[in-house]
């Protein structure tokens, strides 16, 4: 990972990521511990998740790991306060969990649109209703919601997906209007084409690359830790006035 800047202030504060275990989320979630925050993190894959959290654990770092399904709003919320039992209120919460799988529209069902509104929106809302008055206790609080490049550029393949990505935009303008006087920021961080080891394995291939190429106003990929350092920054009182806004990090794409 490339260095980082420091955040002082992350420093003993306890930090809350979903879908923490592979690509962004693993990023994120070492940035954090990096920082020497309590760094608590959920993920379905609970074999990465626990390997993760083992390999930062063996370096110093304060990591606590559950395997939890984000669409299981009752065990994910309790979920939420085990941690902060055990680490400390939560003063940061980050919405990363999410499934770009591609579908189409005619093969939609209720229940499969169901499935992935719970993944890639509804989770969101509820896990910052179990830690806001977490951050309100401790004086203030910043969440970060997850967007993506993929609905503003229109591309195809993922109607549903695209719907919910773009709404995280909507509750965090909501959330960032109705929390602001209580000294919590929230705000969309929006990864564009990210080469994860999913990305890199599914979807790029020759053409994608040159897509990428041609699009980006900045050369060269865009990488997980590029994600995190925004997180870091975002979750940090660096950004103490910063709320109710997009942060896109896509190499000039958008």
């Amino acid at each position: 990972m490339s260095q980082a800047a420091v955040y002082p202030d992350l420093n003993g504060r306890t930090v809350f990521i979903s879908g923490g275990a592979t690509g962004i989320g693993e990023a994120i979630v070492t940035a954090f511990a990096q920082q020497g925050a309590n760094t608590a993190f959920i993920d379905l894959d609970r074999e990465a998740g626990e390997a993760l959290a083992g390999a930062l654990r063996e370096q110093g770092h304060n990591v606590w790991f559950r395997a939890c399904d984000v669409t299981d709003t009752s065990a994910y919320q309790a979920v939420i306060h085990d941690a902060a039992k055990e680490l400390g209120l939560i003063s940061v919460l980050l919405n990363n969990a999410a499934n770009d799988v591609r579908h189409s529209l005619d093969s939609l069902s209720e229940d499969r649109f169901d499935s992935l509104v719970g993944v890639n929106l509804k989770h969101a809302m509820f896990a910052a209703q179990a830690v806001t008055p977490m951050m309100k206790e401790l004086g203030g609080g910043s969440i970060v919601n997850f967007g993506s490049v993929g609905w503003m550029m229109a591309s195809a393949g993922y109607p549903t997906y695209a719907a919910c990505k773009a709404a995280m935009h909507g509750l965090t303008r909501g959330l960032a209007r109705d929390l602001g006087s209580d000294h919590i920021r929230v705000n969309t961080l929006v990864p564009g084409w990210v080469m994860t080891e999913k990305q890199l394995k599914l979807w790029v291939d020759d053409a994608a690359k040159e897509k990428i190429k041609q699009s980006q106003c900045l050369a060269g990929s865009v990488l997980p830790e590029h994600i995190a350092n925004m997180a870091l920054f975002l979750g940090s009182d660096a950004s103490r006035m910063c709320s109710a806004q997009n942060f896109i990090v896509d190499g000039g794409w958008v």
